[in-house]
């Protein structure tokens, strides 16, 4: 695979590159969404967006809600990914989420989305009921520790059917009508190793629903695991995306053999960040990079506070290293 295609297969038809276009050109500036954040301050200056991390990236040392906040402000992150269980886990255990927002407030963390599994898609219907009140009680205490996006990721199917796509709009606009009773805006997230791999699919779904809030949740290792071609990829309106998750890969094993825990620190792989970053800003992205690891072999060498500075430092020259090549142009 080349530095710019990583599939042999093409990804976006006629029809679909010109869907993908015609978003493009809503808008590209990077206030045009008011509910999109801008970078926090505590962002070095020469970078236009915020770098953040998803708490996955330390899961394994089983740390508190409280501890992860501190943890991630003291790293020099500007926002973080909250997992829904580790929140509920937190409040169950007589903490409460206005002290979760109030230790957001008082550590100048973002809370860039919240991570949550509700099965709002799946086929069997009395499912999708019951998934339909657990992202709406995810939704409501994603509001209340201040959060505005929590990850939608499709479930309970193997494959998507090409004749049902106006269905599956209709199942995201059924979350996405939650937002406005809830003030959380579900992102659909796109999974390389899950029916919904393909970055046309994605956009075909969000676009069909005709809501002014509906947007993707995008992630490099996930694009790459999915088979997607990187041409495409600033034909996405950036100034809709509040988040991005940033990760690397390595060249082996081939991208479609690749697993969650293949992950590694942004710069020690072979994606083209210096491609795709500029195409994200040019596009209009302005929001949270937020690292997201699976890596079993650092948990197994590394300390969470390694993780953490690594985490942030590498992400920041990889940004800086790309964005100078914006400047320079």
């Amino acid at each position: 695979m080349s530095n710019k295609k990583i599939s042999r297969r093409k990804m976006i038809g006629c029809s679909t590159a010109t869907m993908l276009g015609a978003v493009s050109g809503i808008a590209l500036k990077a206030n045009a969404f008011s509910d999109v954040p801008l970078k926090a301050s505590n962002s070095p200056s020469d970078l236009p967006f915020r770098i953040s991390l998803n708490t996955s990236t330390i899961r394994a040392y089983k740390l508190s809600v409280e501890e992860q906040i501190n943890m991630v402000a003291d790293a020099g992150f500007d926002g973080i990914e909250l997992w829904v269980r580790d929140v509920e886990a937190y409040i169950d255990q007589g903490g409460s989420a206005e002290s979760i927002a109030e230790m957001l407030r008082s550590r100048n963390l973002v809370l860039e989305n919240m991570i949550g599994f509700a099965p709002w898609f799946s086929e069997d219907e009395e499912t999708r009921s019951n998934g339909l009140d657990k992202m709406r009680r995810e939704m409501e205490l994603t509001a209340k520790i201040g959060g505005k996006y929590i990850a939608a990721p499709i479930q309970g199917v193997k494959s998507l059917d090409r004749s049902m796509f106006e269905k599956y709009s209709e199942r995201f606009h059924d979350i996405l009508k939650l937002a406005d009773q809830t003030g959380t805006v579900p992102i659909l997230e796109l999974w390389g190793h899950g029916a919904l791999s393909s970055l046309a699919d994605c956009a075909h779904i969000v676009i069909g629903t005709g809501h002014p809030k509906a947007t993707m949740l995008l992630d490099f290792y996930h694009l790459y695991r999915g088979g997607n071609d990187w041409y495409t990829l600033d034909c996405i309106n950036g100034a809709k995306l509040p988040v991005i998750h940033i990760n690397d890969y390595p060249a082996d094993p081939p991208y479609d053999q690749l697993r969650d825990s293949d992950r590694v620190f942004p710069g020690d792989g072979i994606c083209p960040f210096n491609e795709l970053i500029p195409k994200l800003y040019n596009a209009g992205f302005r929001g949270g990079f937020s690292v997201e690891l699976f890596n079993k072999g650092y948990w197994e060498t590394m300390d969470a506070q390694t993780i953490l500075r690594e985490s942030y430092e590498r992400t920041y020259r990889v940004l800086k290293d790309a964005i100078s090549g914006i400047k320079n142009n």
